[in-house]
């Protein structure tokens, strides 16, 4: 497994968000996290990603115990996150904020490699090189979050309610381009709230009530279930 998470409990003072949830992301996966909101799914990310310490549990990435290891660390280790609400540097033009996410690394011909990558998944972001980041769409913006991301070659990229926001044409381009990424080898763990794109293109998903997994299984099986169609689909 390239992700196992094992128990992991994480409070905010004495609110407990995440209550022993156990999960993992195979290589080459797309798996998805979904519930309502306040369920604990970007707390869940930010364990992963280092920026909340855990309670309990322990996090392993690539065969490593990484529980402890700080978070610019996990990033050269190979976890990448896109973060909810996106977080771009809105002085910045598109190009710095994608060099932004190459903070990592030194090899100027894989860096500009990377920036093609990521130029030719979001052609709008090439056509708005110069332009500051400010200045952009929320889709562009999101899509700008995405590729910032992937700057850094992630073995397992963090998308955090990447549909967040935007109208429903952009939601299925977006969709499109995350089942793409996945295609050229990356693995992702999608946190999401719509519900019908998430488990439509994943491979396995889970459901996190109250900070503790409920269901689990995979996209299709899920999608299905009367369950999660009643809670999460609006259909009965």
């Amino acid at each position: 497994m390239l992700l196992e998470l094992e128990k992991i409990s994480l409070a905010y003072g004495r609110i407990e968000a995440l209550h022993g949830i156990s999960l993992t992301v195979g290589q080459g996966e797309v798996v998805a996290l979904i519930g309502a909101n306040g369920a604990g799914k970007s707390t869940t990310m930010r364990a992963i990603s280092g920026l909340r310490p855990l309670s309990s549990g322990a996090i392993r990435f690539d065969g490593q115990d990484i529980t402890r290891l700080r978070a610019d660390l996990r990033v050269v280790r190979g976890v990448s996150q896109s973060p909810e609400g996106r977080g771009i540097f809105p002085g910045m033009s598109v190009r710095e904020n994608l060099e932004m996410g190459a903070y990592t690394r030194r090899n100027r011909a894989e860096i500009d490699e990377d920036l093609d990558r990521a130029f030719g998944l979001f052609p709008r972001l090439k056509e708005r090189e110069k332009q500051s980041g400010g200045t952009l769409s929320g889709g562009e913006q999101q899509m700008l979050a995405v590729g910032r991301a992937l700057m850094s070659r992630p073995k397992l990229l963090l998308l955090d309610e990447p549909s967040m926001g935007l109208a429903p044409m952009l939601i299925q381009q977006i969709f499109d381009i995350i089942v793409e990424i996945n295609q050229q080898g990356t693995t992702i763990l999608l946190v999401e709230q719509n519900a019908q794109q998430a488990l439509s293109r994943a491979h396995r998903a889970y459901v996190l009530e109250t900070g503790r997994i409920v269901k689990e299984g995979t996209g299709a099986e899920l999608l299905h279930d009367p369950a999660v169609k009643d809670a999460y689909l609006g259909v009965a």
